[in-house]
């Protein structure tokens, strides 16, 4: 660690700072043996019930089916982390992703239900319910008997949620009384709903149940993909809510609608992960049975530049994630960043890993009886929902760009009639710099089998901090509005956090790290240290001028107004 030898709340805001406290992240997290078991014995309940899931039948029938839901609370896989006491199976943040990673590979339209149902539906109970709440809801959600959503966006209100329309009274009785609509709520018009209103006391979470009276069910969507996916348009007209439906305290509930979000992030990760090694295994078949020009598909050059991409990304990927949610378990205070990040790669990384596997499977995978098109359709909302890409990666860059400017501020305010505040401030400030100039932090706890891919680390979490403070210095606060630059520093912080995540779980293998993995891991760190590269040289060197000017031409004349012909 740096001078600095507290330990922080957060890892990946130390990273803005300059600092690697690798006490955080090493050694990899894994998952206890008795928890290890359970998983294992989950999973294969996950795999058996996807033996039996027909997901063109759900598709066409547009739903699931109630039957199956029953189902899956039968095998234990709808409380998963839901205490033992109250139904559930009680896992970790970690067991609970890793069984959810099996969602992702039976069907999108499955891993949405699940996700939206554990990862966001009854979290907020599961996190800030009372135990009466608990007692009450959390059982049956559990078993499988009620399904859980969670009711946050508006017609007005989306990536913006603090900003949400629907209002809430609060009555004499300590009951509510709330007007307003939620649209684009997944299963809206099942059992129990999680959600938010404004109030004169702030924000306020309630616990919705079927049959409250003045709550409307306006319409399902049609959408492009998850066709299966209740998605629905909600009214709230006068609902009376009564006060054991409220969900924390009165003025809570936009800090309840974040934690929970910042949870559901990780499994949408993990059931990437979960879907991309479906794809793999498809995609690997088909090369290796069609061939032309005489060879196999699997033989050419450019399919297996493909593969390897595909391959050494999701091992970087899978690292990141299971990272994020052993740190959360290990008690880390704040993951706020490391789980947007986890969202952003994951989300972007399969649809381009979608499109990949398409072209390698080529015409074929443009038919409706294949899987492809509609894994297609189906992951394109994953990186607008719980979270629209581009507002979480300036919610990354700017929240870790927030404690490095507390601590420019403190030296921005430092008055020369008080030189003894001014020695102090100004030393501490030098002395870091210098400590970070001339040993820069590094990776103490990495393995020597992978000293070489730790190693560039330390100078990348340097550039971080060089990068973030000659913003802060030369745009002040102004730097809230400088989303390209926002953009470049959020992806080269993820991909420093990627290749920790790497290296902490090569390490973990040590001296048996095999040569396949460590070449899969040295492949992904090195191409993400050169994207590192690229976006800090073009933190000052870029056409973002340029680009800041043809946009508003473009809007004056609403749309393009350069035609070859006429």
């Amino acid at each position: 660690m740096t001078a600095n030898s507290e330990q922080p709340s957060s890892f990946s805001k130390s990273l803005f700072l300059g600092e690697i406290h690798d006490e955080l992240v090493f050694p990899f997290p894994v998952m206890p043996k008795d928890e290890n078991a359970r998983v294992r014995d989950l999973v294969q309940q996950a795999r058996e019930f996807g033996k039996g899931y027909d997901a063109r039948k759900v598709e066409a029938d547009g739903w699931v089916g109630d039957d199956k839901i029953r189902e899956l609370g039968e095998r234990g896989l709808m409380g998963l982390y839901v205490p033992r006491e109250l139904g559930g199976a009680g896992l970790t943040q970690t067991g609970y992703c890793r069984v959810s990673e099996e969602f992702g590979r039976i069907d999108a339209t499955l891993a949405v239900i699940m996700g939206v149902h554990q990862s966001i539906g009854m979290k907020g109970i599961h996190l800030f319910g009372t135990k009466e709440q608990k007692q009450r809801l959390l059982p049956d959600l559990a078993a499988g008997k009620k399904l859980a959503g969670f009711a946050l966006t508006e017609p007005n209100a989306g990536s913006d949620a603090y900003n949400i329309e629907t209002w809430a009274e609060e009555k004499p009785d300590g009951s509510w009384v709330v007007n307003g609509e939620k649209r684009w709520i997944g299963n809206g018009n099942k059992d129990v709903l999680v959600t938010f209103a404004r109030s004169a006391k702030g924000h306020v979470a309630f616990i919705l149940e079927k049959g409250t009276q003045g709550f409307e069910f306006v319409k399902r969507y049609e959408t492009m993909g998850l066709h299966g996916n209740n998605l629905c348009h909600l009214r709230y007209r006068d609902m009376k809510v009564p006060k054991a439906n409220v969900l924390g305290e009165p003025g809570d509930g936009f800090r309840i609608a974040v934690q929970v979000l910042n949870n559901g992030r990780m499994s949408l990760g993990t059931g990437c992960v979960g879907a991309t090694k479906l794809l793999l295994n498809m995609v690997i078949k088909h090369i290796h049975e069609r061939r032309q020009f005489g060879h196999k598909l699997a033989d050419f050059e450019l399919v297996q530049d493909k593969i390897g991409w595909l391959v050494s990304q999701l091992y970087g990927l899978e690292s990141m994630s299971y990272l994020t949610t052993g740190m959360v378990d290990r008690g880390v205070a704040d993951y706020s960043i490391e789980s947007a990040m986890v969202k952003v790669a994951a989300t972007e990384f399969i649809w381009y890993a979608a499109n990949r596997v398409f072209q390698l499977v080529g015409g074929l995978a443009y038919m409706k009886d294949q899987p492809y098109e509609k894994l297609l359709r189906d992951l394109r909302i994953f990186p607008i929902f719980e979270g629209s890409n581009d507002v979480m990666r300036c919610f990354i860059a700017l929240t870790g760009l927030k404690p490095l400017a507390d601590e420019l501020k403190d030296l921005a305010s430092v008055e020369l009639n008080d030189p003894i505040r001014s020695i102090g401030v100004v030393a501490d400030y030098l002395r870091g710099r210098i400590v970070r100039e001339l040993r820069p932090d590094a990776i103490r706890m990495a393995h020597p089998r992978v000293a070489s891919l730790a190693d560039p680390i330390a100078g990348q979490v340097k550039g971080l901090r060089d990068a973030s403070e000659s913003m802060l210095r030369k745009h002040g606060k102004k730097v809230q509005d400088r989303q390209w630059q926002q953009r470049r520093l959020a992806h080269a912080a993820m991909d420093i956090f990627a290749q920790i995540a790497t290296v902490s779980r090569a390490s973990v293998e040590g001296d048996k790290l095999s040569s396949r993995a460590h070449h899969v891991a040295e492949t992904f760190c090195t191409r993400a240290a050169r994207r590192v590269a690229g976006n800090f040289k073009t933190i000052d060197n870029n056409d973002d001028a340029r680009m800041g000017v043809i946009a508003p031409e473009a809007y004056a004349v609403g749309g393009y107004e350069h035609p070859l012909y006429d």
